[in-house]
């Protein structure tokens, strides 16, 4: 039994009712907290208890720390779990959570600065065996600096920040005539975006696929890697499906990838479930991040492989050995996550309102991560995800047909959803011959202009 008897969700919507879910299954009392805007909240009348932290701009309630350790400490709470976005990344808050004698479910505040600072990351990726795209050594400053680094690389360059995220604070740059320009334009959006302008360059990969690992490691040294998700559809930097395993990979690079990031997460005394993301082109892997968090496309991981990610980040938490070692993760079927947006599925525009009628989709393989019910009116103030449909079977084509079965059931009245994209992009050849790169959604909604 686990020594944390009662966890505080500092998180909203699906995520927040997905961890609520595990902690129940696992005899764990949850706190919900909540803003003003989710006082009708799904996670909201399922906690055992909830607060109010604050009202809808999330600088003031989601992202409020003294309200949410507060809130915490009030409640008698013995950890809080971040999810992801929010405050699930801000090592400043991880170390106050653990003053107040909270445990923190996640990674460590060092691994978070670590890998949260993408220069640093690739420093510590390299010193850690991992394949990096070639790129500057360290920092640019000047763009003196930045045009001899690009003539190094050679062009096609992209020029990152370093404290960006979220495909915010990346261009890509063709030529030394757009190099100027680029420079200043993404130092200033760094700074604005992120409070820090400074920039790195790296090779710009034109035809990469997203692929990144899940890993776990517990508090003993233990350390598991399970397969490989494909995240490449993606629209603005942001993923639109995804699948597991990836189809194009061979047997020897998925086994030998494994032992690449299973060999640094020990490097880097992994603690608790994190993403190792790479580009991939031509058959060799680029790292692109780790990820200190749960990922929003942790189900696929889960439906495949048969086990619960949240329920064993608060083992890890509570120091509980894995239990488990490489040999046990086996992978069986194949499946694919679609997120549904509360967005028009043609221009993107977001599009919250009141639901007059929500069914999900069902039956065997079929999953729905979701907040959301009839009447439930979406706040325009959050991110714009209503929903994961998540499917699974015995192999990629089987899951493509059920995928489709389960969308053209999936009722939601009342707001425009991205569901029509998602099968038009379950129908397309490309896509189902796995022929798409990162950048293929944008051609092709380019190309169709959202048709």
């Amino acid at each position: 039994m686990s020594q944390i008897k009662k966890i505080l969700i500092a998180n909203r919507g699906e995520i927040a009712l997905r961890i609520i879910r595990a902690c129940r299954d696992m005899g764990i009392r949850t706190v919900a907290v909540y803003s003003t805007a989710d006082k009708d909240a799904m996670h909201v009348k399922l906690a055992d208890e909830s607060v109010c932290i604050g009202p809808a701009q999330s600088s003031e309630s989601y992202l409020n720390e003294s309200a949410i350790l507060t809130a915490a400490l009030l409640t008698n709470s013995d950890a809080i779990h971040p999810g992801y976005g929010f405050l699930s990344e801000r090592a400043d808050f991880v170390e106050k959570v653990e003053q107040h004698d909270l445990i923190w479910i996640g990674p460590s505040a060092k691994l978070i600065k670590q890998m949260g600072d993408k220069v640093n990351a690739k420093q510590t990726a390299i010193k850690c065996g991992l394949p990096v795209v070639p790129g500057s050594e360290g920092a640019i400053d000047t763009l003196e600096d930045a045009q001899v680094w690009a003539e190094k690389i050679g062009y096609p360059v992209m020029i990152k920040a370093a404290s960006g995220g979220g495909g915010k604070g990346m261009r890509a740059v063709n030529s030394a005539e757009e190099l100027t320009e680029a420079f200043n334009v993404t130092k200033a959006e760094a700074k604005s975006a992120f409070g820090d302008d400074t920039l790195y360059m790296e090779k710009l990969l034109l035809h990469p696929r997203h692929i990144e690992f899940q890993v776990l490691g517990d508090q003993h040294g233990n350390v598991v890697v399970f397969g490989e998700r494909d995240c490449s559809l993606q629209r603005k930097n942001q993923k639109v499906m995804e699948e597991c395993p990836a189809v194009v990979l061979t047997q020897k690079q998925r086994d030998d990838m494994i032992e690449v990031c299973k060999a640094a997460a020990k490097k880097m005394k992994y603690v608790n479930a994190g993403t190792f993301e790479f580009m991939y082109e031509d058959g060799k892997f680029y790292f692109l991040e780790v990820n200190t968090r749960l990922q929003v496309e942790h189900p696929i991981t889960e439906m495949v492989y048969g086990i619960d990610l949240v329920r064993e980040q608060i083992r890890i938490a509570s120091g509980e050995k894995l239990g488990y070692t490489q040999s046990n993760v086996v992978p069986h079927g194949h499946a694919i996550e679609c997120r549904i947006n509360a967005e028009d599925p043609d221009t993107f525009v977001p599009n919250p309102g009141k639901i007059t009628l929500y069914a999900p989709s069902g039956g065997l393989g079929v999953r729905v991560d979701s907040a959301a019910y009839t009447g439930y009116t979406i706040p325009a103030t959050y991110d714009s995800m209503i929903a994961k449909l998540i499917v699974l079977a015995e192999s990629r084509p089987a899951c493509i047909m059920r995928m489709q079965r389960a969308l053209d059931e999936f009722v939601i009245e009342g707001i425009k959803t991205t569901i029509p994209l998602q099968k038009k992009l379950l129908n397309n050849k490309d896509v189902r011959q796995m022929n798409t790169d990162n950048h293929w959604l944008e051609k092709f909604l380019s190309e169709n202009n959202g048709q």
